[in-house]
């Protein structure tokens, strides 16, 4: 018991350590102008952080569409630490990486969606006996953008109406990162997609670095 409280401790100490490296990885979530922002702040930082990439996500629930956005950056811990301090500021949500998850984890998972979303993709993958660990997790508090979606068109003024209503929407979103084996990556895959939940292999993320 004693022996299992220190190797406990001692991994913890070890990621404690690896998250103050000079280099990190970060996945920030939420709305467009949150991100908008961050990537401003990221292009002005020069070569000290690089966005490996954007994206532009649209899911639907019942007749409302709704939108949200997010970046993958890479780069000094320092500046990092300063991005994520705008994306809380403004309601988003934010997975720091630390290099110990590349090195001593097995294959490495990025899943972004909105937390009811999650939870399901959750519920779907024990349903599938689908083993992985969670590792990092994080949610926002903030609005996203969203519009009505009907399929029948409506009146100019009750379009006008209803637009305002929801054009924005307080959702929450999580970021998770998780590892499996990659035995399971592949059903990882088609629940995620499933359930409408965005998956990020983070080998390939590695490789762009």
């Amino acid at each position: 018991m004693i022996e299992s409280k220190i190797k406990v401790l001692r991994k913890a100490a070890k990621v404690s350590t690896a998250q103050n490296s000079d280099q990190i990885w970060c996945v920030i979530a939420g709305n467009e102008e949150m991100v908008n922002n961050v990537a401003y702040a990221a292009i002005s930082a020069k070569d000290r952080v690089k966005i490996l990439f954007r994206e532009h996500v649209n899911f639907k629930e019942s007749f409302v569409r709704k939108k949200f956005d997010f970046i993958m950056l890479y780069g000094d811990n320092n500046i990092i630490r300063d991005l994520s301090l705008i994306c809380k500021d403004n309601g988003g949500a934010y997975l720091k990486i630390a290099p110990y998850y590349v090195k001593n984890e097995p294959d490495l998972i990025l899943l972004v969606a909105p937390d009811k979303a999650m939870k399901k993709f959750v519920g779907d993958a024990e349903k599938e006996n689908i083993k992985f660990s969670y590792l990092l997790e994080d949610k926002t508090t903030g609005f996203i953008e969203s519009d009505v979606s009907i399929t029948t068109r409506l009146p100019e003024f009750l379009r006008d109406l209803v637009d305002p209503l929801f054009k924005f929407t307080d959702v929450v979103l999580s970021t998770i990162l998780i590892s499996s084996e990659r035995k399971y990556i592949e059903a990882i895959q088609k629940v995620a997609d499933s359930n409408q939940v965005f998956v990020v292999e983070f080998k390939e993320i590695v490789e762009e670095v």
